[in-house]
């Protein structure tokens, strides 16, 4: 087909928008153009939309769709950058150089990550402090692996974006004097995630709620070498609501003794960290509202301490326990929870041999449990699988690991719960293919069935979300304004935030990582995916 020469319409908005002729347009076209007159060709039609509509477009799509849009023309570049709330930047040395430019474009950017490879030289106080010069309005702030950072630059950076409500560091180098200055300058900061930080040496100075200590909700410390400096941070933010200790040294008892009478904490997470029953009486004793409670690998508590939390929080809706096969917790903790607990309505149970008398409690009492997860159990039987099939009327998910538990059990949940909907069988020697099966054909569609027969036994290790955490904490989603601008030397890219958490710094030993964590998440990302219901999961920059 001869295709007619095309010309150039002026687009009072931007740059020369090109005119294709009737003539060069498909067949299908051409009628629609002979029944609507009034389609003028080369016009720019969102020129008519108002810049408020256009960013709502922008909202809408992934960031490589609007990394493409924002190279239409002038107008749609500018829309694009000052609609785009979330960035995610590369930190290493050269962003330095491209801060005025980046930040000039991305004007009203309130959530921002800035994270280095392990392995390069990261941003400074310089360029930390031009950063918070043009970014005065920003709410949640994530940094990672910038060592180059000092007490010194976070002080400067927090006097000039006193209104972070999210703050999650990582792998960094600067301590207290910079989280002291944090909440002394952020007033309304609600969530504080410490993580790796090495500037905390012994003899650090103590942190303190400061101006924080009416709004903090939320303080997540993991892997943190004297950590118990924190205590009166702990101890003094009136309205904490979750409280998550992660692989932390020291004394924990101590801090927890001093909880303030009442607490107003819901969420308790205490994985690999030296606390006993004492410690657990002392949040049993304070925190009476308390609904959830993580027990991951702390052997100093007991039955004892379990039944003081079952006696005292009686609102407990979700329990995990791993009780990393010491066996100090079993029959005797869970039947108090059982008894004092009828709220209870998911239920971990990792490394941990009850039997069909704490089941039997559990099932009667709390009637409405609805998630269950029994891993690495040497006494979870079919005996223990009939009696939670005849009396978990409520039960909708169920996840075995690692336990032995044959077909008959199978045959069993077949005739029993009939709000079952989801099962999940893993490592269990005595479990076939075939009866997974029979299970599937009792109950229809209604019944998802998982099986994975793996390797032989072993318990599973609850991989303890990050972000909680950082939840949130400059999340991309997509269909949002999340994206990633990559800073290479002098390149500078939108590039997708997908893309971003696989391809950067060392892909072997992500990929290591990653089939590593894999199996000993089982439980975690099952019940994160029973919680959230039908709900797809949010993509993160990291992990």
């Amino acid at each position: 087909m001869g295709q007619s020469s095309s010309t150039n319409a002026r687009n009072p908005s931007g740059p020369p928008i090109r005119q294709i002729s009737a003539r060069s347009m498909p067949r299908t076209s051409d009628a629609l153009l002979s029944s609507s007159p009034s389609i003028s060709l080369g016009r720019n039609y969102t020129s008519d939309l108002p810049d408020e509509c256009l960013a709502l477009v922008f909202h809408s799509l992934g960031s490589g769709d609007r990394k493409n849009c924002s190279l239409v023309c002038h107008r749609w570049l500018l829309l694009e950058g000052q609609s785009r709330h979330r960035l995610s930047l590369d930190a290493r040395s050269a962003l330095l150089s491209a801060v005025p430019s980046l930040f000039s474009r991305f004007d009203s950017v309130t959530k921002l990550a800035l994270k280095c490879e392990r392995r390069s030289v990261s941003i400074g106080d310089e360029a930390l402090v031009l950063i918070s010069l043009r970014c005065r309005n920003l709410t949640r702030f994530k940094l990672r692996a910038c060592r180059e950072i000092t007490d010194a630059g976070v002080a400067a950076f927090v006097s000039n974006c006193g209104g972070l409500r999210k703050l999650s560091c990582g792998s960094c180098a600067f301590g207290s004097e910079g989280v002291n200055a944090v909440l002394e300058s952020c007033p309304n900061l609600e969530e504080l995630s410490i993580k790796r930080l090495r500037g905390l040496a012994e003899g650090s100075s103590p942190i303190g709620p400061g101006k924080a200590a009416a709004s903090l909700k939320v303080i997540c410390l993991k892997e943190l070498y004297n950590g118990q400096c924190f205590g009166p941070l702990i101890i003094g933010s009136k309205n904490l609501r979750t409280l998550k200790l992660f692989r932390c040294s020291g004394e924990w008892d101590q801090v927890l003794d001093m909880m303030p009478q009442p607490s107003a904490l819901v969420e308790v997470h205490l994985e690999r960290i030296h606390v006993s029953d004492r410690g657990l009486s002392m949040i049993a004793s304070s925190c009476g509202d308390l609904e959830v409670l993580h027990l991951v690998k702390t052997p100093e508590c007991t039955n004892a301490g379990l039944a003081s939390i079952a006696d005292r929080c009686r609102l407990l809706r979700k329990l995990h326990i791993d009780g990393w096969k010491t066996n100090r917790i079993g029959d005797e903790g869970l039947s108090a929870v059982a008894r004092q607990c009828p709220n209870l309505q998911e239920l971990v149970l990792i490394g941990v041999n009850p039997t069909v008398v704490s089941l039997g409690h559990i099932a009667g009492n709390c009637k409405g449990l609805q998630r269950l997860a029994l891993c690495g159990s040497e006494t979870i039987g079919d005996s223990e699988i009939s009696c939670i099939a005849a009396k978990c009327v409520a039960l909708r998910k169920l996840c075995i690991k690692g336990c032995p538990v044959s077909d008959n059990g199978m045959e069993a949940l077949a005739g029993g719960c009939p709000n079952l909907v989801k099962v999940k069988v893993k490592k269990c020697r005595g479990v076939t293919p075939e009866g997974a099966d029979s299970l599937r054909a009792s109950r229809g569609s209604s019944l998802a069935v998982n099986l994975d027969m793996g390797s032989a036994g072993g318990g599973s290790v609850v991989e303890v979300e990050e972000e909680a955490s950082e939840n949130g904490a400059v999340e991309a989603n997509a269909g949002d304004e999340g994206g990633v601008v990559a800073v290479l030397g002098e390149r500078m890219s939108v590039i997708d935030m997908g893309e971003s958490s696989s391809s950067g710094g060392r892909p072997g030993l992500a990929k290591v990582r990653h089939s590593l964590v894999a199996g000993r998440n089982f439980v975690t990302s099952t019940f994160r995916r029973w919680s959230n219901g039908s709900r797809q999961p949010q993509s993160s920059p990291e992990h």
